[in-house]
């Protein structure tokens, strides 16, 4: 947005239609008792038949499980259910790993405590496993990025990728 002002002023103050506010992109709701939560940016929400679901809460329920070690989860374009959300997994553990009947074990078991934790609306489609994921230098996760690869678009600028080989192993996925 450096030099576009007419991109700032749509992106950030002119997001809700009618009025000039400036949109943070955070996801909250307001409880019975005028009472605001903050769920979540708008970004990592993903609407799965019709269900928006934050991604954060589903990689924290990932995560409880004793072998993950590190998750992200993004939503990718589905035809039936117009979203699905796609997990990415560092093991704790990768030598239990070492062959196809090991990850589907795996897989089944956090797909299990998904279900169990929040209902089979926010089970992954599938949940695969890296050794790494992609962040920039600073630690942040490139969420756009896994989920271009795993939609087959461009990913785009990469320039602050800290692994470009975690990205590649995705690729190589899906």
């Amino acid at each position: 947005m450096w030099r576009d002002d007419e991109r700032f002023v749509k992106t950030y103050w002119q997001s809700v239609p009618g009025r000039m506010v400036y949109s943070t992109f955070d996801w909250g709701i307001r409880d019975k008792d005028g009472y605001f939560f903050i769920l979540g940016r708008t970004d990592d929400v993903i609407n799965v038949a019709g269900h928006r679901l934050g991604t954060r809460e589903i990689e924290e329920s990932i995560s409880s499980h004793a072998n993950v070690a590190e998750v992200a989860v993004v939503g990718v374009a589905d035809q039936l259910k117009g979203q699905v959300a796609m997990a990415f997994v560092v093991a704790r553990d990768a030598s239990a790993l070492t062959d196809d009947a090991a990850r589907l074990r795996l897989e089944g078991e956090i797909m299990k405590l998904v279900d169990e934790q929040l209902g089979a609306v926010a089970r992954p489609a599938r949940v695969r496993f890296v050794t790494v994921l992609p962040k920039t230098r600073s630690g942040k996760l490139l969420r756009r990025a896994i989920q271009a690869v795993c939609e087959g678009r461009n990913p785009g600028d990469l320039t602050t990728i800290e692994d470009p080989s975690a990205l590649q192993q995705i690729k190589d996925m899906v």
